[in-house]
């Protein structure tokens, strides 16, 4: 009897541990649970394109999304998700900078995101990259990053793999989103500035070469680079077809001299073609930070000398 009575006791003691451990698991939220790939596939996105959860963002033109998009998805662009600005006013007015985090995270859950949402960007036929990974770092920026991938090789990527798309706009209603603090992805000049005080951060000029080089004119007729900074070309991320391939963005890193444990802050002329290099960057595993005004600020708000 008195086996009997220790073997119930242990066996209610047992239940109530796992009891336990289901409500602690429970209060697990769920962005923690698992990462998204950074990076997927047609065939990954066509096994997951109908998960409950899953949001597209296709990143283009009304007229390229009425003629084809992946089923589900929903437009956008980099203007969406960036302050107000006028062309004309190129030396007062930063073309491409992020809005304050509050109306920024109104306008992300807008297009159906929520805290929950896996969501997937890719670029339209003749859209580059850089237009996606710039609202990949957005999204990062909003504590979203670990729940983005982007569609490798875009649109035309998705079309050569035989799967379907559709002319069907998606309806689309407003997720909810936390707010919280931003994350900690963006350099400003002063930021800039410190790097050649700072071990183990590499400052990235993303531009052409030409720019780089100081062949070419900038902002301003400025010819050449912010001191010390060295170039990995944004266009040497993709290939012809805009894919990414992993080992060749590593050889384009270790070539430039980055190593294990640095934080790549990059640069180019607005905030945009840096935002390539940047996903690079976390593709590989690196800290990544964007001087959001890029050239652009350091030029015409004279934040500093420019060395060829």
């Amino acid at each position: 009897m008195r086996n009997h009575r220790r073997a119930h006791a242990l066996a209610g003691a047992g239940a109530s541990l796992a009891l336990a451990l289901v409500l602690v698991l429970a209060r697990v939220p769920v962005a923690a649970q698992t990462a998204a790939p950074l990076l997927v596939d047609s065939s990954w996105l066509a096994q997951h394109v109908n998960d409950c959860d899953l949001v597209l963002l296709h990143v283009g033109t009304k007229d390229d999304y009425d003629a084809a998009h992946i089923p589900g998805a929903r437009l956008i662009s980099e203007e969406d998700l960036s302050t107000p600005h006028d062309m004309a006013k190129m030396a007062t007015e930063l073309m491409l900078e992020l809005p304050p985090v509050d109306q920024l995270r109104a306008k992300v859950a807008s297009f159906g995101i929520s805290d929950n949402s896996r969501i997937v960007v890719y670029s339209a036929p003749k859209i580059a990259v850089q237009s996606s990974t710039r609202i990949i770092f957005t999204l990062d920026y909003l504590g979203l990053g670990d729940r983005t991938s982007l569609l490798n090789g875009g649109l035309p990527a998705w079309t050569r793999a035989g799967k379907i798309t559709t002319t069907q706009a998606t309806t689309v209603h407003s997720g909810a989103l936390t707010a919280r603090a931003p994350k900690n992805v963006v350099a400003d000049a002063v930021f800039v500035k410190s790097l050649a005080g700072r071990a183990n951060y590499k400052l990235v000029d993303a531009r052409a070469p030409v720019f780089y080089s100081g062949t070419a004119p900038s902002f301003n007729a400025a010819m050449g680079h912010i001191p010390g900074a060295i170039s990995i070309p944004f266009s040497e991320i993709t290939d012809n077809n805009q894919l990414i391939d992993r080992e060749h963005v590593a050889r384009l890193f270790q070539a430039a001299g980055i190593k294990q444990g640095d934080t790549v802050v990059a640069y180019c002329h607005v905030g945009q073609q840096a935002t390539a290099v940047l996903f690079a960057a976390r593709l590989l595993g690196y800290q990544a930070m964007l001087y959001d005004g890029s050239f652009q600020d350091w030029v015409f708000n004279a934040h500093g000398p420019v060395e060829k």
